[in-house]
Protein backbone atom coordinates (compact mmCIF):
# COMPACT_ATOMS: atom_id res chain seq x y z
CA UNK A 1 0.00 0.00 0.00
CA UNK A 2 1.43 3.38 -0.99
CA UNK A 3 1.01 6.22 1.49
CA UNK A 4 1.29 9.83 0.47
CA UNK A 5 4.20 11.59 2.14
CA UNK A 6 1.98 14.14 3.84
CA UNK A 7 -0.84 11.75 4.92
CA UNK A 8 -1.05 11.39 8.73
CA UNK A 9 -0.60 7.89 10.13
CA UNK A 10 -2.83 6.15 12.67
CA UNK A 11 -2.20 3.11 14.82
CA UNK A 12 0.47 0.68 13.56
CA UNK A 13 1.31 3.02 10.69
CA UNK A 14 -2.12 2.72 9.02
CA UNK A 15 -3.30 5.86 7.22
CA UNK A 16 -5.66 7.61 9.61
CA UNK A 17 -8.59 7.64 7.15
CA UNK A 18 -8.46 3.82 7.04
CA UNK A 19 -8.00 3.21 10.75
CA UNK A 20 -10.83 1.73 12.83
CA UNK A 21 -13.01 4.54 14.23
CA UNK A 22 -12.67 5.18 17.93
CA UNK A 23 -15.44 5.14 20.52
CA UNK A 24 -18.36 7.43 19.66
CA UNK A 25 -20.43 8.84 22.48
CA UNK A 26 -24.10 9.38 21.35
CA UNK A 27 -25.21 12.89 22.14
CA UNK A 28 -28.12 13.68 19.79
CA UNK A 29 -31.59 14.05 21.25
CA UNK A 30 -34.99 15.45 20.32
CA UNK A 31 -34.70 19.22 20.23
CA UNK A 32 -37.30 21.98 20.42
CA UNK A 33 -38.57 22.75 16.92
CA UNK A 34 -40.58 25.53 15.28
CA UNK A 35 -43.33 22.93 14.77
CA UNK A 36 -44.24 20.56 17.59
CA UNK A 37 -44.99 16.89 16.93
CA UNK A 38 -46.94 14.75 17.92
CA UNK A 39 -50.13 16.55 17.03
CA UNK A 40 -51.93 18.08 19.97
CA UNK A 41 -55.50 18.29 18.67
CA UNK A 42 -57.81 15.39 19.49
CA UNK A 43 -58.99 13.52 16.42
CA UNK A 44 -62.75 13.37 16.94
CA UNK A 45 -65.85 14.15 14.93
CA UNK A 46 -66.98 17.61 16.06
CA UNK A 47 -70.27 17.52 17.96
CA UNK A 48 -72.84 18.72 15.44
CA UNK A 49 -75.51 19.04 18.12
CA UNK A 50 -73.69 22.14 19.43
CA UNK A 51 -75.04 23.95 16.35
CA UNK A 52 -78.58 25.27 16.84
CA UNK A 53 -79.79 23.96 13.49
CA UNK A 54 -78.59 20.40 14.13
CA UNK A 55 -79.33 19.96 17.84
CA UNK A 56 -81.75 17.07 17.33
CA UNK A 57 -80.04 15.34 14.42
CA UNK A 58 -79.33 11.63 14.99
CA UNK A 59 -76.06 9.92 14.09
CA UNK A 60 -77.92 7.94 11.41
CA UNK A 61 -79.15 11.14 9.75
CA UNK A 62 -75.76 12.83 10.07
CA UNK A 63 -74.10 9.92 8.28
CA UNK A 64 -76.71 9.95 5.50
CA UNK A 65 -75.56 11.53 2.25
CA UNK A 66 -79.17 12.24 1.34
CA UNK A 67 -79.73 14.12 4.61
CA UNK A 68 -76.48 16.07 4.18
CA UNK A 69 -77.36 17.15 0.65
CA UNK A 70 -80.93 18.08 1.60
CA UNK A 71 -79.70 20.26 4.46
CA UNK A 72 -76.74 21.90 2.73
CA UNK A 73 -76.69 25.65 3.30
CA UNK A 74 -77.53 27.55 0.11
CA UNK A 75 -78.24 31.08 1.33
CA UNK A 76 -77.80 33.43 4.25
CA UNK A 77 -81.19 32.55 5.78
CA UNK A 78 -80.24 28.86 5.94
CA UNK A 79 -76.82 29.76 7.33
CA UNK A 80 -78.48 31.73 10.13
CA UNK A 81 -80.84 28.82 10.86
CA UNK A 82 -77.89 26.44 11.15
CA UNK A 83 -75.62 28.67 13.22
CA UNK A 84 -78.12 30.70 15.23
CA UNK A 85 -76.52 33.30 17.49
CA UNK A 86 -73.03 32.10 16.55
CA UNK A 87 -73.47 34.11 13.34
CA UNK A 88 -73.41 37.74 14.40
CA UNK A 89 -75.51 40.33 12.60
CA UNK A 90 -72.36 42.19 11.60
CA UNK A 91 -70.77 39.13 9.99
CA UNK A 92 -74.04 38.18 8.32
CA UNK A 93 -74.29 41.66 6.78
CA UNK A 94 -70.64 41.43 5.67
CA UNK A 95 -71.31 38.08 3.98
CA UNK A 96 -74.51 39.41 2.38
CA UNK A 97 -72.63 42.32 0.82
CA UNK A 98 -69.96 39.96 -0.48
CA UNK A 99 -72.58 37.72 -2.10
CA UNK A 100 -74.08 40.75 -3.85
CA UNK A 101 -70.87 42.47 -4.97
CA UNK A 102 -67.85 40.16 -4.91
CA UNK A 103 -68.69 36.45 -4.87
CA UNK A 104 -67.70 34.36 -7.88
CA UNK A 105 -69.29 31.22 -6.39
CA UNK A 106 -72.76 30.77 -4.94
CA UNK A 107 -73.14 29.54 -1.38
CA UNK A 108 -73.32 25.77 -0.93
CA UNK A 109 -71.91 24.24 2.26
CA UNK A 110 -72.83 20.75 3.53
CA UNK A 111 -73.50 20.41 7.27
CA UNK A 112 -70.41 18.17 7.47
CA UNK A 113 -68.18 21.06 6.43
CA UNK A 114 -70.06 23.64 8.48
CA UNK A 115 -69.45 21.44 11.51
CA UNK A 116 -65.67 21.78 11.10
CA UNK A 117 -65.84 25.56 11.68
CA UNK A 118 -65.05 27.17 15.02
CA UNK A 119 -68.45 28.71 15.61
CA UNK A 120 -67.19 30.58 18.67
CA UNK A 121 -65.02 32.73 16.41
CA UNK A 122 -66.49 32.59 12.92
CA UNK A 123 -64.83 35.82 11.86
CA UNK A 124 -61.38 34.26 12.16
CA UNK A 125 -62.29 30.67 11.31
CA UNK A 126 -60.17 29.45 8.36
CA UNK A 127 -62.83 27.16 6.86
CA UNK A 128 -65.46 29.90 6.93
CA UNK A 129 -63.01 32.39 5.41
CA UNK A 130 -62.69 30.43 2.17
CA UNK A 131 -66.09 28.73 2.01
CA UNK A 132 -68.20 31.74 3.01
CA UNK A 133 -66.10 34.87 2.41
CA UNK A 134 -67.04 38.31 3.72
CA UNK A 135 -66.77 41.60 1.85
CA UNK A 136 -64.41 43.19 4.39
CA UNK A 137 -61.89 40.39 3.83
CA UNK A 138 -61.38 41.20 0.15
CA UNK A 139 -58.46 43.43 -0.79
CA UNK A 140 -59.95 46.97 -0.71
CA UNK A 141 -57.74 48.42 -3.46
CA UNK A 142 -57.06 45.33 -5.56
CA UNK A 143 -59.97 42.86 -5.11
CA UNK A 144 -58.91 41.47 -8.52
CA UNK A 145 -55.50 41.61 -10.17
CA UNK A 146 -55.53 43.69 -13.39
CA UNK A 147 -54.58 40.52 -15.29
CA UNK A 148 -57.03 38.18 -13.56
CA UNK A 149 -59.26 36.11 -15.85
CA UNK A 150 -62.41 34.05 -15.47
CA UNK A 151 -60.65 31.01 -16.92
CA UNK A 152 -57.23 31.95 -15.60
CA UNK A 153 -55.52 28.76 -16.80
CA UNK A 154 -57.15 28.94 -20.25
CA UNK A 155 -58.42 25.39 -19.88
CA UNK A 156 -61.37 25.93 -22.22
CA UNK A 157 -59.01 27.21 -24.92
CA UNK A 158 -57.33 23.81 -24.76
CA UNK A 159 -60.49 21.72 -25.02
CA UNK A 160 -60.00 18.91 -27.52
CA UNK A 161 -63.75 18.34 -27.22
CA UNK A 162 -66.07 20.19 -24.88
CA UNK A 163 -64.92 19.50 -21.33
CA UNK A 164 -61.65 17.72 -22.20
CA UNK A 165 -58.56 19.87 -21.61
CA UNK A 166 -55.47 18.60 -23.44
CA UNK A 167 -52.81 20.76 -21.83
CA UNK A 168 -49.88 18.42 -21.15
CA UNK A 169 -48.18 15.99 -23.57
CA UNK A 170 -49.40 12.76 -21.94
CA UNK A 171 -52.16 13.97 -19.59
CA UNK A 172 -55.69 15.29 -19.98
CA UNK A 173 -58.39 16.68 -17.72
CA UNK A 174 -61.93 15.36 -18.22
CA UNK A 175 -64.60 17.65 -16.76
CA UNK A 176 -67.55 15.31 -16.56
CA UNK A 177 -69.91 17.54 -14.63
CA UNK A 178 -70.07 21.25 -13.77
CA UNK A 179 -71.46 21.04 -10.23
CA UNK A 180 -70.12 20.11 -6.77
CA UNK A 181 -71.61 19.18 -3.39
CA UNK A 182 -69.91 22.34 -2.05
CA UNK A 183 -68.70 25.56 -3.63
CA UNK A 184 -65.35 27.07 -2.63
CA UNK A 185 -64.80 30.80 -2.94
CA UNK A 186 -61.38 30.37 -4.60
CA UNK A 187 -62.52 27.85 -7.26
CA UNK A 188 -60.19 27.91 -10.27
CA UNK A 189 -63.09 26.84 -12.52
CA UNK A 190 -65.44 29.58 -11.34
CA UNK A 191 -66.03 30.32 -15.03
CA UNK A 192 -67.85 27.00 -15.46
CA UNK A 193 -68.68 25.45 -12.10
CA UNK A 194 -71.78 26.15 -10.05
CA UNK A 195 -74.62 28.63 -10.27
CA UNK A 196 -74.30 32.14 -11.61
CA UNK A 197 -73.80 34.94 -9.09
CA UNK A 198 -74.66 38.66 -9.39
CA UNK A 199 -71.07 39.17 -10.52
CA UNK A 200 -70.46 36.13 -12.75
CA UNK A 201 -72.72 34.51 -15.35
CA UNK A 202 -71.44 30.95 -15.70
CA UNK A 203 -70.71 29.06 -18.89
CA UNK A 204 -72.92 26.01 -19.36
CA UNK A 205 -71.95 22.90 -21.28
CA UNK A 206 -73.74 22.94 -24.63
CA UNK A 207 -73.44 19.26 -25.56
CA UNK A 208 -75.57 16.75 -23.71
CA UNK A 209 -73.68 14.86 -21.04
CA UNK A 210 -73.83 11.33 -22.58
CA UNK A 211 -72.65 12.70 -25.91
CA UNK A 212 -69.83 14.68 -24.31
CA UNK A 213 -68.62 11.64 -22.40
CA UNK A 214 -68.71 9.56 -25.58
CA UNK A 215 -66.76 12.22 -27.48
CA UNK A 216 -64.11 12.33 -24.74
CA UNK A 217 -63.63 8.57 -24.85
CA UNK A 218 -63.50 8.62 -28.65
CA UNK A 219 -60.78 11.30 -28.62
CA UNK A 220 -58.70 9.27 -26.16
CA UNK A 221 -58.99 6.14 -28.30
CA UNK A 222 -57.60 8.13 -31.21
CA UNK A 223 -54.80 9.77 -29.23
CA UNK A 224 -52.28 7.14 -28.09
CA UNK A 225 -49.90 9.77 -26.65
CA UNK A 226 -52.31 10.24 -23.73
CA UNK A 227 -51.72 7.82 -20.85
CA UNK A 228 -53.09 9.75 -17.85
CA UNK A 229 -56.65 11.02 -17.29
CA UNK A 230 -57.84 13.19 -14.42
CA UNK A 231 -61.58 12.61 -14.04
CA UNK A 232 -62.98 15.76 -12.52
CA UNK A 233 -65.51 18.51 -12.97
CA UNK A 234 -67.00 19.97 -10.80
CA UNK A 235 -66.84 16.97 -8.55
CA UNK A 236 -67.29 13.30 -9.43
CA UNK A 237 -69.50 12.97 -6.33
CA UNK A 238 -72.17 14.88 -8.26
CA UNK A 239 -72.20 12.33 -11.05
CA UNK A 240 -74.48 9.31 -10.50
CA UNK A 241 -72.28 6.35 -9.70
CA UNK A 242 -73.61 4.42 -12.70
CA UNK A 243 -72.53 7.21 -15.04
CA UNK A 244 -69.12 7.53 -13.35
CA UNK A 245 -68.55 3.79 -13.45
CA UNK A 246 -69.59 3.64 -17.10
CA UNK A 247 -67.14 6.40 -18.06
CA UNK A 248 -64.19 5.04 -16.08
CA UNK A 249 -64.80 1.51 -17.36
CA UNK A 250 -64.62 3.09 -20.80
CA UNK A 251 -61.20 4.52 -19.89
CA UNK A 252 -60.04 1.14 -18.61
CA UNK A 253 -60.87 -0.37 -21.99
CA UNK A 254 -58.50 2.02 -23.80
CA UNK A 255 -55.07 0.40 -24.16
CA UNK A 256 -53.00 3.57 -23.85
CA UNK A 257 -54.61 4.75 -20.58
CA UNK A 258 -52.31 3.72 -17.73
CA UNK A 259 -53.22 6.18 -14.96
CA UNK A 260 -56.64 7.37 -13.82
CA UNK A 261 -57.19 9.94 -11.09
CA UNK A 262 -60.63 10.60 -9.64
CA UNK A 263 -60.88 14.15 -8.30
CA UNK A 264 -63.28 14.90 -5.46
CA UNK A 265 -63.36 17.44 -2.67
CA UNK A 266 -66.45 15.64 -1.41
CA UNK A 267 -64.23 13.01 0.20
CA UNK A 268 -63.69 15.73 2.81
CA UNK A 269 -66.79 17.91 2.36
CA UNK A 270 -69.33 15.10 2.05
CA UNK A 271 -67.64 11.81 3.07
CA UNK A 272 -71.13 10.36 3.58
CA UNK A 273 -71.43 10.10 -0.20
CA UNK A 274 -68.66 7.49 -0.28
CA UNK A 275 -70.28 5.47 2.48
CA UNK A 276 -73.43 4.71 0.45
CA UNK A 277 -73.66 1.02 -0.55
CA UNK A 278 -74.25 1.65 -4.27
CA UNK A 279 -71.36 4.12 -4.44
CA UNK A 280 -69.10 1.71 -2.55
CA UNK A 281 -69.99 -1.16 -4.87
CA UNK A 282 -69.34 0.89 -8.01
CA UNK A 283 -66.02 2.28 -6.79
CA UNK A 284 -64.90 -1.14 -5.63
CA UNK A 285 -65.58 -2.58 -9.10
CA UNK A 286 -63.49 0.19 -10.62
CA UNK A 287 -60.59 -0.43 -8.24
CA UNK A 288 -60.54 -4.18 -8.75
CA UNK A 289 -60.94 -3.89 -12.53
CA UNK A 290 -58.10 -1.38 -12.74
CA UNK A 291 -55.81 -3.61 -10.71
CA UNK A 292 -56.64 -6.66 -12.82
CA UNK A 293 -55.73 -4.71 -15.96
CA UNK A 294 -52.52 -3.24 -14.55
CA UNK A 295 -53.87 0.32 -14.56
CA UNK A 296 -53.14 2.68 -11.69
CA UNK A 297 -56.25 4.30 -10.24
CA UNK A 298 -56.09 6.85 -7.44
CA UNK A 299 -58.24 9.46 -5.72
CA UNK A 300 -57.27 13.12 -5.48
CA UNK A 301 -59.00 15.23 -2.88
CA UNK A 302 -58.78 18.86 -1.81
CA UNK A 303 -58.35 19.68 1.88
CA UNK A 304 -57.12 23.12 2.91
CA UNK A 305 -57.17 22.96 6.70
CA UNK A 306 -56.50 20.30 9.33
CA UNK A 307 -59.84 20.95 11.05
CA UNK A 308 -61.62 19.53 8.00
CA UNK A 309 -60.13 16.05 8.46
CA UNK A 310 -62.44 14.05 10.75
CA UNK A 311 -63.00 10.36 11.55
CA UNK A 312 -65.75 10.20 8.92
CA UNK A 313 -63.24 11.40 6.32
CA UNK A 314 -60.77 8.75 7.49
CA UNK A 315 -63.45 6.05 7.30
CA UNK A 316 -64.44 7.01 3.77
CA UNK A 317 -60.78 7.12 2.70
CA UNK A 318 -59.69 3.76 4.15
CA UNK A 319 -61.95 1.71 1.93
CA UNK A 320 -60.18 2.84 -1.27
CA UNK A 321 -57.06 0.97 -0.23
CA UNK A 322 -59.10 -2.19 0.33
CA UNK A 323 -60.52 -1.83 -3.17
CA UNK A 324 -57.15 -1.69 -4.94
CA UNK A 325 -56.69 2.06 -5.38
CA UNK A 326 -53.05 3.03 -5.53
CA UNK A 327 -53.32 6.11 -3.37
CA UNK A 328 -55.47 8.91 -1.99
CA UNK A 329 -53.64 12.22 -2.43
CA UNK A 330 -54.34 15.77 -1.35
CA UNK A 331 -54.07 18.80 -3.59
CA UNK A 332 -54.58 21.87 -1.44
CA UNK A 333 -54.43 25.55 -2.31
CA UNK A 334 -52.36 28.14 -0.46
CA UNK A 335 -54.83 30.66 0.92
CA UNK A 336 -53.84 33.64 3.02
CA UNK A 337 -55.81 33.65 6.26
CA UNK A 338 -56.49 29.93 5.92
CA UNK A 339 -53.29 27.89 5.69
CA UNK A 340 -50.44 30.10 4.44
CA UNK A 341 -48.13 29.50 7.41
CA UNK A 342 -45.66 26.69 7.94
CA UNK A 343 -47.41 25.53 11.12
CA UNK A 344 -50.81 25.38 9.40
CA UNK A 345 -49.39 23.40 6.47
CA UNK A 346 -47.52 20.95 8.69
CA UNK A 347 -50.54 20.47 10.95
CA UNK A 348 -52.64 19.68 7.88
CA UNK A 349 -50.06 17.33 6.35
CA UNK A 350 -49.54 15.33 9.53
CA UNK A 351 -53.29 15.15 10.16
CA UNK A 352 -53.84 13.82 6.64
CA UNK A 353 -51.06 11.25 7.00
CA UNK A 354 -51.53 10.11 10.58
CA UNK A 355 -55.30 10.04 10.81
CA UNK A 356 -56.62 9.48 7.29
CA UNK A 357 -53.80 7.88 5.29
CA UNK A 358 -54.04 10.69 2.72
CA UNK A 359 -50.77 11.62 1.02
CA UNK A 360 -49.91 15.35 0.91
CA UNK A 361 -49.18 15.92 -2.77
CA UNK A 362 -49.44 19.52 -3.97
CA UNK A 363 -50.20 22.93 -2.62
CA UNK A 364 -51.06 25.26 -5.45
CA UNK A 365 -50.76 28.99 -5.33
CA UNK A 366 -54.28 30.36 -5.63
CA UNK A 367 -54.99 31.06 -9.29
CA UNK A 368 -55.43 34.53 -10.74
CA UNK A 369 -59.21 34.50 -10.91
CA UNK A 370 -61.30 37.61 -10.16
CA UNK A 371 -61.78 38.60 -6.51
CA UNK A 372 -59.00 36.34 -5.23
CA UNK A 373 -56.26 38.82 -4.34
CA UNK A 374 -56.82 38.64 -0.58
CA UNK A 375 -56.18 34.88 -0.70
CA UNK A 376 -53.24 34.80 -3.10
CA UNK A 377 -49.62 34.57 -1.99
CA UNK A 378 -46.56 35.96 -3.74
CA UNK A 379 -44.08 33.54 -5.29
CA UNK A 380 -41.44 34.53 -2.72
CA UNK A 381 -43.87 33.72 0.08
CA UNK A 382 -44.56 30.30 -1.44
CA UNK A 383 -40.83 29.68 -1.77
CA UNK A 384 -40.35 30.53 1.91
CA UNK A 385 -43.14 28.11 2.86
CA UNK A 386 -41.57 25.30 0.84
CA UNK A 387 -38.30 25.89 2.69
CA UNK A 388 -40.05 26.02 6.07
CA UNK A 389 -41.81 22.65 5.76
CA UNK A 390 -38.79 20.69 4.53
CA UNK A 391 -37.32 18.06 6.85
CA UNK A 392 -40.39 17.36 8.97
CA UNK A 393 -42.28 14.95 6.73
CA UNK A 394 -41.00 11.88 4.88
CA UNK A 395 -39.70 12.90 1.49
CA UNK A 396 -42.49 11.03 -0.32
CA UNK A 397 -45.07 12.91 1.79
CA UNK A 398 -43.55 16.37 1.61
CA UNK A 399 -45.92 18.34 -0.61
CA UNK A 400 -44.57 20.31 -3.52
CA UNK A 401 -45.68 23.91 -3.59
CA UNK A 402 -46.41 24.82 -7.19
CA UNK A 403 -47.38 27.76 -9.31
CA UNK A 404 -49.81 26.89 -12.09
CA UNK A 405 -48.58 29.30 -14.75
CA UNK A 406 -51.02 30.14 -17.57
CA UNK A 407 -50.01 28.42 -20.84
CA UNK A 408 -47.16 26.67 -19.00
CA UNK A 409 -48.63 24.41 -16.35
CA UNK A 410 -47.50 23.37 -12.89
CA UNK A 411 -44.02 24.51 -11.89
CA UNK A 412 -42.31 24.16 -8.53
CA UNK A 413 -42.12 27.65 -7.11
CA UNK A 414 -38.32 27.68 -7.36
CA UNK A 415 -38.35 26.92 -11.10
CA UNK A 416 -38.86 30.49 -12.27
CA UNK A 417 -36.25 31.88 -14.65
CA UNK A 418 -36.35 35.53 -13.60
CA UNK A 419 -38.13 37.47 -10.90
CA UNK A 420 -38.83 41.18 -10.68
CA UNK A 421 -39.59 41.43 -6.98
CA UNK A 422 -40.38 45.16 -7.14
CA UNK A 423 -43.22 44.71 -9.62
CA UNK A 424 -44.04 41.16 -8.59
CA UNK A 425 -43.57 39.68 -12.06
CA UNK A 426 -41.99 36.25 -12.41
CA UNK A 427 -40.99 34.69 -15.73
CA UNK A 428 -41.37 31.01 -16.57
CA UNK A 429 -40.52 28.71 -19.46
CA UNK A 430 -41.63 25.22 -20.46
CA UNK A 431 -40.39 22.15 -22.25
CA UNK A 432 -43.54 21.00 -24.09
CA UNK A 433 -46.35 22.38 -26.19
CA UNK A 434 -49.90 22.68 -24.94
CA UNK A 435 -52.73 21.32 -27.05
CA UNK A 436 -53.07 24.59 -28.97
CA UNK A 437 -49.40 25.12 -29.88
CA UNK A 438 -48.73 22.35 -32.38
CA UNK A 439 -48.02 24.90 -35.11
CA UNK A 440 -46.14 27.39 -32.95
CA UNK A 441 -42.43 27.12 -33.71
CA UNK A 442 -41.60 29.52 -30.86
CA UNK A 443 -43.64 27.73 -28.18
CA UNK A 444 -40.63 26.33 -26.34
CA UNK A 445 -38.59 29.53 -26.40
CA UNK A 446 -41.24 31.91 -25.05
CA UNK A 447 -41.28 33.15 -21.50
CA UNK A 448 -44.58 33.47 -19.68
CA UNK A 449 -45.41 35.93 -16.92
CA UNK A 450 -47.05 35.37 -13.56
CA UNK A 451 -48.02 38.12 -11.16
CA UNK A 452 -47.78 38.45 -7.39
CA UNK A 453 -50.61 40.11 -5.47
CA UNK A 454 -49.98 43.84 -5.69
CA UNK A 455 -50.51 44.31 -1.97
CA UNK A 456 -47.37 42.21 -1.30
CA UNK A 457 -45.14 44.57 -3.30
CA UNK A 458 -43.04 47.45 -2.00
CA UNK A 459 -44.65 50.87 -2.34
CA UNK A 460 -42.65 51.60 -5.50
CA UNK A 461 -44.06 48.46 -7.11
CA UNK A 462 -47.60 49.29 -6.06
CA UNK A 463 -47.20 52.80 -7.52
CA UNK A 464 -46.03 51.30 -10.81
CA UNK A 465 -49.14 49.11 -10.98
CA UNK A 466 -51.42 52.07 -10.28
CA UNK A 467 -49.95 53.86 -13.31
CA UNK A 468 -49.88 50.71 -15.43
CA UNK A 469 -53.54 50.02 -14.65
CA UNK A 470 -54.43 53.48 -15.92
CA UNK A 471 -52.67 52.64 -19.18
CA UNK A 472 -54.57 49.38 -19.46
CA UNK A 473 -57.87 51.23 -18.96
CA UNK A 474 -57.27 53.53 -21.95
CA UNK A 475 -55.63 50.99 -24.27
CA UNK A 476 -57.86 49.70 -27.13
Amino acid sequence: MTVAANEPLGEQGTPRNLARPGHREPHAHAAPQPFTYPLQRAFVEPDWTRLPGYGGVSAADWESAQWQRAHSVKNLHELKEALGSHLSDALAADIARDMAERATMSMLVPPQMLNTMNVDDLSADPVRRYMIPAFSERDPEWPSHPYSERDSLHEAEMWAVEGLTHRYPTKVLAELVSTCPQYCGHCTRMDLVGNSTPLIAKYKFEIKQPDRHAMILDYLRKTPSVRDVVVSGGDIANLPIKRLEEFVMGLLAIENIRDIRLATKALMGLPQHFLQPDVQEGLERLGRTARSRGVSIAVHTHVNHANQVTPLVARATAQFFDWGYRDVRNQGVLLRGVNATANDLLELCFTLLDHAGILPYYFYQCDMIPMAEHWRTAVWEAQALQHAIMGYLPGFATPRIVCDVPFVGKRWVHQLEEYDRERGISYWSKNYRTGIESEDAQALSKRHEYYDPISTLPESGQAWWREHTKELAVSP
